[in-house]
């Protein structure tokens, strides 16, 4: 089985920053792409970023400039320095891998945990 774990949330002053870290392990043949969301209470759940196999990013306009998405190892790690927090950036933050088990089998989408992100003074 694959699992995704989340880490780095926590309660931060806005303008402060937080650096949340994804780590896949488990029966791994190839992630396509990891990603970041976000849902915050009565809202619908957001993409914030998203880095592919090929190393291109994408990013949800409310955080460009403030927000960067990298992975240390290609296929299972992923970090989101968050910087310049504002508190309506607070929220569950859940990461998500596009990956496939062996090199015969489809992708399939895995979601971590989630971690709390609180922005307030």
């Amino acid at each position: 089985q694959v699992q995704l774990v989340e880490s780095g949330g926590g309660l931060v002053q806005p303008g402060g920053s937080l650096r949340l870290a994804c780590v896949a392990s488990g029966s791994i043949f190839s992630i396509n792409n990891m990603g970041w969301y976000r849902q915050a209470p009565g809202k619908q759940r957001e993409l914030v970023a998203l880095i592919t196999s090929g190393g291109s990013t994408n990013y949800a306009d409310s955080v460009k400039g403030r927000f960067t998405i990298s992975g240390v190892n290609a296929q299972n790690t992923v970090y989101l320095q968050m910087n310049s927090l504002k508190p309506e950036d607070t929220a569950v933050y859940s990461c998500n891998a596009l990956i496939r088990r062996t090199r015969d089998s489809t992708g399939y989408s895995y979601w971590g945990q989630g971690t709390q992100v609180t922005v307030s003074s």
